[in-house]
């Protein structure tokens, strides 16, 4: 090819681009376009309930609060951290979702390990029973009469005993090791390692995409129950929760609200509003999460997918 020819062909597919530059430069902005709509759309509720939290109680009421206190004021936030359990709930809250995401991976990967096992004989049969529990629970009463027979009331143990294991994880941790080749746990007996050793040298570091979504169900599971403590730690204030604590402060502002109704309206929001105490709550119970989640989010879509195309 002379050098006429490499020019005239420069110059077509110089002109070819040019010619696709416009419909991309479109086809670019679209998507920019729908992208930024989404993400208001997405991020606007957030940021409304973060306005009102750090909003003044009586200019609330007004409403037509948008993305920006208009009064910018911290005693909606004052007056929940005024509550002298709610240190402890925290603490206790800390604790049990760290306990409670550890042991819940533990104990649902061991069990996920063994169901991936070809030569486990009970495998078909342990994972149809897994599988109704998914559908066919024993019911509250049923549950509360176990919890207190097995005198678990009153503990700590009670927040993480009872969750130890779900099936749905379990299946999750299952399907990931499933697409794992086989020849590694073959090679590794080949090389005198013994099934936990497959498991835990194995096993573990090949499943922290699978491991990282699960653990990311148990920490939110374990941060946001209140329900358990409610029923089984209501009256011990030392094994409090900041969820069981938060929804006692809400529902001590709704009832100092609706029983000072009919009186000067001004002074009582500004004394107890209960939308901001709303928000102040969601924004102190959503942020721990948000903290969290970055550090799993590179894994949390690749375990959800491959979780989801195994049977």
């Amino acid at each position: 090819m002379n050098t006429a020819d490499s020019v005239s062909t420069y110059r077509t597919k110089r002109s070819r681009a040019a010619s696709r530059s416009a419909q991309d430069w479109i086809f670019d902005i679209v998507v920019y376009l729908l992208i930024g709509i989404i993400t208001i759309i997405t991020l606007y509720p957030f940021l409304n309930v973060l306005a009102i939290s750090f909003n003044d109680s009586v200019d609330t009421v007004r409403g037509g609060v948008t993305i920006y206190p208009r009064k910018f004021t911290l005693e909606n936030y004052k007056q929940i951290f005024s509550y002298s359990t709610l240190l402890t709930g925290f603490k206790i809250s800390v604790y049990r979702t760290l306990a409670g995401t550890v042991a819940g991976l533990v104990s649902g990967s061991m069990v996920a390990y063994t169901l991936a096992r070809t030569d486990f004989q009970g495998r078909k049969f342990v994972s149809t029973f897994l599988a109704i529990t998914m559908y066919v629970s024993g019911g509250l009463i049923p549950g509360f009469i176990l919890i207190k027979n097995l005198e678990l009331i009153n503990t700590f143990a009670v927040y993480i005993l009872p969750g130890l294991v779900s099936a749905f994880n379990i299946f999750v941790i299952r399907s990931f090791i499933d697409g794992l080749p086989f020849a590694l746990q073959e090679s590794a007996k080949i090389d005198g390692a013994n099934d936990f050793a497959i498991y835990w040298r194995i096993i573990l570091p090949l499943c922290k995409p699978a491991l990282a979504t699960v653990a990311l169900f148990l920490a939110v599971g374990q941060w946001n129950s209140w329900f358990d403590t409610y029923l089984f730690n209501g009256s011990n204030d030392a094994l409090t929760t900041l969820q069981y604590e938060l929804m006692k402060v809400l529902q001590s502002t709704t009832t100092n609200a609706n029983n000072m109704r009919g009186g000067n309206m001004t002074e009582l929001m500004a004394q107890v509003s209960p939308d901001s105490v709303k928000m102040a709550i969601t924004i102190v119970a959503t942020v721990p999460i948000l903290v969290v989640y970055p550090f799993l989010q590179k894994y949390f879509v690749k375990g959800m997918t491959l979780g989801a195309v195994k049977s």
